[in-house]
């Protein structure tokens, strides 16, 4: 009876992500309306990125040098380039803004790139899963019900633009759980053989008109 008086007390913090726009290259958007009022409260949203999408903190160094979003990285060193297969999971601390049509909502969004994965047999597109975000409170000046919320082991400020230190709490009873799918487009098993031999020809042709025009045009002493 205690456990349900206690859920009861706690209303529900609603959570929803979409992905936006088409191709490898999309923008994530993060909204949450929280079960109470979270005055003076700074609110962020944890995600877990599998290996295969990042996003780009060069790119993210430069929104957030414009105040278009506030995020942090774990780890901070991200290899842009590395295919999926060879590529690291990765968190983002994702600051989120005051929604001005509702008190208790708050929403983000930040530029993720789907990363480049193994051909496929069969298939014409690979799946990355994407895990419901976990909602975290930062109140450095008020309190939040210990009923309700417990302390997070999150080890940043409550902003991007300061260094103080701050106790995160996330939610004791947590959402129903919910994923995002994206889908990345791969390449087919069965044309491994063809793209290859084109390669290489195409290779061969160009290194060829390569060397006949510096044999030709050249100067040579």
């Amino acid at each position: 009876c205690v456990t349900l008086d206690v859920q009861a007390a706690c209303r529900d913090t609603t959570v929803t992500q979409e992905l936006l726009k088409e191709g490898f290259h999309r923008d994530l958007l993060v909204k949450v309306e929280l079960g109470e009022d979270a005055g003076g409260c700074a609110v962020a949203a944890q995600m877990r990125l599998p290996p295969g999408i990042y996003v780009d903190p060069y790119e993210l160094a430069t929104l957030q040098q414009h105040n278009l979003t506030k995020a942090v990285l774990f780890p901070d060193v991200i290899d842009v380039e590395a295919p999926e297969y060879l590529a690291r999971a990765l968190v983002v601390l994702l600051f989120l803004e005051p929604d001005a049509r509702c008190s208790r909502c708050f929403r983000a969004a930040v530029p993720v790139h789907a990363r480049y994965h193994r051909p496929a047999r069969g298939t014409h597109e690979a799946s990355v899963v994407l895990e419901s975000p976990e909602v975290l409170l930062c109140c450095c000046h008020s309190h939040l019900s210990a009923e309700c919320w417990e302390p997070a082991e999150v080890d940043t400020p409550c902003s991007s633009d300061t260094s103080s230190p701050c106790q995160w709490h996330t939610t004791k009873h947590r959402p129903a759980y919910e994923e995002s799918m994206l889908r990345v487009p791969v390449g087919l098993r069965e044309h491994s053989s063809l793209v290859c031999a084109l390669t290489l020809l195409t290779t061969g042709l160009c290194s060829g008109l390569i060397l006949a025009a510096a044999c030709k045009y050249g100067h040579f002493s």
